[in-house]
């Protein structure tokens, strides 16, 4: 009896959805096919259900080099992986789709996949920080995740509305997904 319950009990954490987060961009070669086509792969990764799917918005670069504009959405996301697993498979989209390694800090980049959030967890381990770090200070995540859910909270409780007049970087819609 003891065996069936741990079973099960696995079982139950195994089908467990957590909602999660992620944002994507692009600024190399066809960005807006690019960003189409990472958000097809993660729908298409087990364990992972795509719930909505901000608008694509133009936005400027923050940080890093002068460089071309970004392509930008966030997509929610029903997620059975843990917090590292998506991190993985969101690198392994990336590597698949071309992006290179590179030693420019926030340089261009053929595609970027950002898990921004995962439920109401915090991580902070080599690599993988959840909520991610600069959130509030990036208008071009703000906007997207604010567009699929407006009242989005950090783990503490605190709303993201609440920051996106102090945030950087130009926005501009370019059109529903």
């Amino acid at each position: 009896r003891r065996r069936c319950w741990s079973h099960w009990r696995a079982h139950r954490e195994a089908l467990k959805m957590t909602i999660a987060y992620v944002g994507i961009g692009s600024n190399v070669g066809e960005r807006e096919l690019f960003c189409r086509d990472a958000v097809e792969a993660l729908g298409e990764t087990d364990g992972i259900e795509i719930e909505r799917v901000s608008s694509l918005y133009e936005t400027e670069p923050v940080g890093g080099p002068p460089q071309r504009s970004f392509f930008n959405l966030v997509v929610r996301i029903e997620c059975q992986l843990s917090p590292r697993r998506l991190l993985e498979t969101c690198k392994g989209i990336e590597e698949r789709m071309g992006r290179e390694p590179s030693d420019i800090h926030w340089g261009p980049r053929v595609v970027d996949l950002d898990v921004l959030l995962f439920g109401d967890e915090k991580v902070n381990e080599p690599g993988l920080e959840i909520p991610h770090p600069r959130i509030r200070e990036r208008r071009f995540v703000l906007v997207p995740l604010l567009e699929i859910d407006a009242e989005v909270t950090d783990p503490w409780g605190d709303r993201y509305a609440d920051g996106l007049d102090e945030a950087e970087g130009e926005v501009q819609l370019l059109e529903p997904f």
